[in-house]
């Protein structure tokens, strides 16, 4: 008789197998997570490596200036901050590694134990075989049923055995390929976590030199104080004349849109008390026709204001008065955050609102708008359809360009020269004028605002730098 032990075998050695592939299945579900969170580190890092290319870049434009000046403090202070978050990219993806290889060791001995336990069974099933391989104990085991359905059954049983002892093989050398293969995964994960620590290392090192450089500029520029003070305040009073300008600009076009408001309502209300006169005439008239035997009563009230004329509408802060202007306003708006930059190429290097000096920390800086840098000659562009309210020139600031988008304003400063004029309609992108470089330096730089009537607004959230 053949050993009915083998069916007992059978099915632990398909428990085995089931284990196998929920942990084949666990390692697979891991792997995919684990390489979306990288390809998600490693596309953070490839933009902060390519950002700091760039900013280096500027950097590296303005050392050819003859002095150490400000905007050298700023690209410094920009670099060292995006090498600071790729220092910080580059741990968590080592973090990141860590786990995986912690997974993979935790997987492979998993899959081992398992690939031990299916050679184990694998060797009971051959001796169990090897024990029944006669060919008269497998006819006794079928002709030893009790009937011709068992024997069928019996026999049937013999076959999928068979086949279930070449499936237990083929088993057993898919696992331990897959074992081979997570080996070989994790040693591959092992390196790359060793050459992404020496990166780091490198970015270390680079960020202390940066930071060495950073602290010689300052030393520069501190020995420059009373130039560098000097020129901050005559930098703050061109900034504060600049925004008398637009503030009395403003005034001057909400007082001449209340005013063409108040003039179309009593338009209105004068229609109105006209045509309520003659209506009241009329009436009066026919009376008259109707009888003329009464005495007409006298009218009172023809000619003077009737009770119920409209109040004239209350002044605004608006500076639209035309359904054309309202309707620039409504187009400028829902274009927030998708206007172009007012300089091709530029690089922002002096945000919008209070913020501490790059060098003098107890000295704060109040900027009304964005200044940006670019290249020597660069065009000033308008960043959207509009008209020219003003061209001014203001000390330390040169030529300032406002354009008017219905109740927004664009206002362009530190213009060597103007290719527009009063009162012209300007499209978006359409060139303004030349942006003005200093004398010993190698980049431009334009002084952006933006306004919406009396009401500052931070052109970050408008432009798409």
């Amino acid at each position: 008789m053949i050993d009915l032990s083998i069916l007992k075998n059978q099915r632990k050695s398909i428990v085995a197998c089931f284990i196998a592939g929920m942990v084949l299945l666990a390692v697979v579900c891991m792997d995919i997570f684990a390489q979306n969170e990288k390809s998600k580190l490693q596309s953070r890092k490839s933009k902060l490596e390519k950002e700091i290319v760039e900013t280096n870049s500027e950097l590296e434009k303005t050392k050819k200036n003859k002095s150490a000046n400000l905007n050298q403090i700023v690209l410094l202070n920009k670099k060292i901050n995006k090498r600071e978050e790729l220092i910080s990219a580059i741990e968590q993806e080592v973090g990141g590694i860590d786990q995986q290889i912690n997974k993979l060791s935790d997987a492979i001995f998993l899959m081992s134990v398992n690939l031990k336990n299916l050679k184990d069974e694998y060797s009971r099933i051959v001796y169990s075989t090897y024990r029944n391989r006669g060919a008269y104990n497998k006819l006794m085991f079928i002709f030893s049923s009790q009937n011709f359905n068992q024997a069928y059954k019996r026999l049937k049983y013999l076959k999928q055995y068979t086949e279930y002892r070449k499936n237990q093989v083929k088993t057993i050398n898919e696992t331990r390929v897959q074992v081979a293969a997570k080996k070989l995964e994790l040693e591959n994960q092992k390196a790359s976590k060793l050459n992404l620590k020496h990166t780091q290392e490198r970015e270390r090192n680079n960020l202390s030199a940066e930071k060495i450089q950073k602290n010689d500029k300052i030393r520069n520029l501190t020995s420059q104080e009373k130039k560098l003070l000097k020129k901050l305040r005559d930098n703050e009073t061109a900034l504060s004349k600049l925004q008398i300008a637009i503030e009395a600009l403003v005034v001057a076009e909400i007082r001449k849109a209340n005013e063409e408001k108040a003039r179309k309502a009593a338009t209105i209300a004068d229609a109105e008390h006209k045509a309520k006169n003659e209506t009241a005439k009329k009436t009066v008239n026919a009376k008259e026709d109707e009888s003329f035997t009464e005495k007409p009563e006298p009218i009172a009230s023809l000619g003077k204001a009737p009770k119920e004329l409209k109040k004239p509408a209350e002044p605004s802060n608006n500076m639209s008065s035309t359904d054309e202007e309202i309707a620039l306003s409504g187009s400028f708006a829902n274009n927030k955050g998708r206007l172009p930059s007012p300089v091709d190429k530029g690089i922002v290097i002096s945000s919008f609102g209070e913020h501490a000096h790059a060098e003098f920390q107890n000295i704060k800086i109040k900027n009304n708008g964005i200044d940006i840098t670019s290249i020597p000659g660069s065009k000033a562009r308008a960043i959207f359809e509009g008209e020219v309210s003003s061209i001014i020139f203001i000390a330390n600031l040169n030529y300032v360009v406002i354009i008017r988008h219905g109740d927004y304003l664009s206002v362009y400063s530190n213009l060597k020269e103007v290719t527009v004029k009063k009162g012209d309609k300007v499209m978006t992108r359409e060139t303004l004028g030349t942006v003005f470089t200093s004398p010993g330096e190698s980049r431009s730089r334009l002084h952006f605002e933006l306004w919406q009537g009396t009401v500052l607004l931070n052109p970050a959230g408008w432009i798409n730098m």
